[in-house]
């Protein structure tokens, strides 16, 4: 019986309709803007593995390959809105989540400039994202609402990541990576 009870609410958690994102006419386009990123896990998943990333080579890299996705996605955001959106965006979403997991799992000896470069590729993708789904809101509050829900989640990230090298544990980043990668192909594969 108990089998039977989870197996219905998860099929009717499954089939609700999903309220990805808020209204800006309801909520203002600052925090429509600032929670985009923050109810979509494949956001989620990509911009925390940047993170972590930027921890596990450490030093300027904290700083230039966070900037690097920011700065792309922000790049992204205005050739949408200004009418030159990105084809396969959402696809190219998708192997964000999976290729940053499987390079941060792999922690394969990169220079700073081309990971910044790798997660400045995907990042504008998510910035055209963004674009796309601007609707009714003020476009600059948009922007600088889901600006800054990225990079407090490459924060995170980043915190996530020392905190695992504190105790001595780069297989632990590694293991984060991995499931990461493991997350956006249950992604693709559930969508």
């Amino acid at each position: 019986m108990k089998k039977l009870l989870i197996a219905t609410l998860a099929t009717a958690a499954a089939t609700t309709p999903a309220f990805a994102h808020l209204d800006p006419a309801a909520h203002g386009s600052f925090a429509a803007g600032f929670s985009h990123p923050l109810l979509g896990l494949d956001h989620i998943l990509v911009m925390i593995a940047v993170g972590l990333w930027a921890a596990s080579l450490k030093g300027k890299a904290m700083l230039t390959v966070p900037a690097a996705f920011v700065g792309t996605m922000a790049l992204g955001f205005v050739l949408a809105i200004a009418g030159a959106p990105l084809p396969f965006v959402e696809p190219v979403i998708l192997a964000s989540v999976i290729a940053i997991g499987v390079l941060v799992a792999l922690a394969l000896p990169l220079p700073v400039a081309g990971v910044a470069s790798v997660v400045g590729f995907f990042a504008l993708f998510h910035g055209s994202a963004h674009g796309a789904e601007l609707g009714t809101a003020g476009a600059a509050q948009f922007a600088i609402g889901f600006v800054a829900a990225t990079a407090a989640l490459h924060s995170i990230g980043i915190c996530m990541g020392l905190a695992l090298g504190r105790i001595k544990s780069a297989s632990l980043v590694r293991v984060a990576g991995a499931a990461t990668a493991l997350g956006g192909l249950w992604l693709a594969l559930a969508g």
